[in-house]
């Protein structure tokens, strides 16, 4: 992983943001594959499934706990969760959640997670046990706090810290995007409602999933991506949930305009 420190106004005095990871449900090197990504060797190249890590005002939080959500947290140092927000209830974005025990040994209580109905279903139904009363064994221990309506409307607090749900479309399926200042983090999606755009006027960072070039039933594509970027205006916009298809990094970051970067994993989003 490649530690890289970008610096931004996010609106609050103290806030960082790590790409966890910036890969789509696969990873790169996806197994077997010999295209000129995935035996590249530049580390950019080599992409984690997608999550972020964020820090605002001393609140740590976790967006989606992927397969390779054990060796994010590993990379990034982290010792301190405060919580988790799930964009959506695919498995390459909730697989990881049985790690969350590491943090309830650590700190003696149970994970705060902020979850829409149908993570709720998934985690409920794939972590079963993390819901029952027994802790024998060391068993992970989750709270899950609701994203619904209400939280759409009125936006959600975590830890003291108010932040803004952005409902987006993956296909038929509701992917939660988040805003916390003004920093904005939308990925797996392929429609943007108008609501949505109204919430991000302002953000000054977006990172947004941009899988592939070539069409995709549920995914934006790169030059859709580009005309998201173009309406909403950050400052700075980087992209994540990216393929091998989309090419190498430094091939792709030649091609983009001005403003629009490629993420990576370790990447450090500071506030100035």
């Amino acid at each position: 992983m490649v530690n890289v420190i970008k610096q931004y106004d996010f609106g609050y005095p103290l806030m960082k943001v790590t790409l966890l990871g910036t890969g789509t449900s696969q990873g790169v090197p996806v197994i077997g594959c010999k295209c000129v990504v995935c035996i590249s060797n530049d580390p950019k190249d080599s992409r984690l499934r997608s999550s972020i890590f964020i820090e605002v005002n001393g609140v740590n939080v976790a967006v989606d706990t992927g397969p390779d959500f054990r060796t994010q947290m590993l990379n990034a140092g982290v010792i301190k969760l405060d919580a988790i927000l799930y964009t959506h209830e695919h498995k390459d974005h909730v697989a990881g959640m049985d790690d969350v025990r590491a943090f309830n040994q650590m700190e003696g209580r149970v994970m705060e997670v902020w979850a829409n109905k149908g993570v709720e279903i998934a985690l409920m139904r794939d972590f079963h046990y993390a819901f029952e009363d027994s802790m024998i064994g060391g068993l992970p221990k989750v709270k899950i706090n609701k994203l619904g309506k209400y939280q759409e409307e009125n936006g959600f607090v975590v830890e003291g810290v108010p932040w803004t749900l952005l409902p987006v479309m993956h296909d038929k399926m509701e992917v939660c995007g988040f805003r916390v200042g003004d920093f904005a983090y939308i990925t797996d999606v392929n429609f943007i409602p108008e609501d949505t755009f109204k919430k991000l006027v302002g953000v000054k960072v977006l990172v947004i999933s941009a899988l592939r070039k070539q069409r995709h039933p549920s995914h934006f594509t790169l030059n859709e991506v580009l005309q998201v970027v173009e309406r909403v205006k950050p400052e700075a916009a980087f992209l994540t949930h990216l393929s091998h298809y989309i090419g190498k990094h430094k091939d792709l970051e030649s091609e983009l305009p001005e403003g629009v970067f490629v993420g990576f994993d370790g990447l450090v989003l500071e506030n100035v």
